[in-house]
């Protein structure tokens, strides 16, 4: 494993592995995935998620500690700039003063592709109000220095389509906003091979990203699937692909609903109206 670290916002991380906690039946899983999976970084939907603001219904951080894990709100289901700056000073205002969000103003509920007027109007205010902005966006070298120019502490544009499972479509304008970026470069890439720890170093080491946010299930239970998220010894060896996992030159894996692997040749699967996380 490469031995320099991830540091957002000033805080460095060891792991390079973001995950989301939008695809769970309940808190306890959620908790026993997150845990296995390695990850120091947990992405929260506000709007779908209880981190207090219903207090007769359970609250994530009952299970999954701010003391131990950086919570990182997002803005899913925002789809303008208003309703996105509301609901990061709902966050802060949950998170006794925490500054960190993930900033997601989308451009249709079909594509789930971001509005970049309305994230650009939106970085413009967070960044003004005190807030340490990361920030999704599009794959356009020019909007990313933008949005890092105007001090978001990190930019995240998509590899492809949310939920298609389609993983990098377009590295070239991705090697473009790394070679420019003096920020942390996180890239949204759902693909199965992502629940590997090996898998996001090797985007790591090829440039395409200084981490990986990935919103896919992650399966708590069990020694099989703890050893194909973690990386199970100080060697920092890579792990096989498991059997019957079949990756083509361009890694177009499927991801079925259940989960597994599907390399059938057919057109990617939008969710309909939702962000991961």
């Amino acid at each position: 494993m490469s031995e320099d670290l991830l540091t957002i916002a000033g805080k460095t991380y060891a792991s390079r592995l973001l995950i989301g906690t939008g695809k769970y039946k309940d808190f306890e899983e959620t908790r026993d995935a997150i845990e296995a999976s390695g990850a120091e970084i947990v992405t929260v939907a506000l709007r779908r998620t209880n981190l207090g603001q219903n207090p007769d219904e359970p609250n994530l951080l009952d299970f999954v500690s701010p003391e131990r894990y950086t919570i990182l709100p997002n803005t899913a289901g925002c789809f303008n700039a208003e309703d996105a700056v509301r609901t990061c000073k709902l966050a802060r205002e949950l998170l006794d003063g925490h500054s960190l969000v993930k900033l997601e103003v989308l451009g249709d509920q079909k594509t789930l592709y971001p509005n970049i007027a309305g994230t650009v109007k939106a970085a413009r205010e967070l960044v003004d109000d005190g807030f340490q902005v990361m920030v999704y966006t599009n794959d356009d070298p020019i909007v990313a220095k933008e949005l890092e120019d105007m001090g978001c502490v990190a930019v995240m544009p998509l590899g492809s389509l949310i939920g298609s499972g389609l993983g990098i479509l377009n590295p070239h304008s991705l090697l473009l906003i790394m070679e420019q970026a003096k920020v942390p470069i996180i890239v949204d890439d759902d693909r199965a091979v992502v629940r590997r720890l090996h898998a996001v170093e090797d985007l790591h080491q090829r440039r395409l990203a200084g981490a990986v946010l990935t919103d896919q299930r992650m399966h708590p239970a069990g020694t099989d699937v703890q050893r194909d998220v973690m990386v199970g010894d100080d060697t920092g060896e890579a792990l096989a692909d498991p059997p019957g996992l079949e990756v083509d030159a361009r890694h177009r894996v499927i991801l079925s609903h259940d989960g597994s692997a599907d390399t059938r040749d057919r057109p990617p699967r939008v969710r309909d109206g939702r962000s991961g996380e």
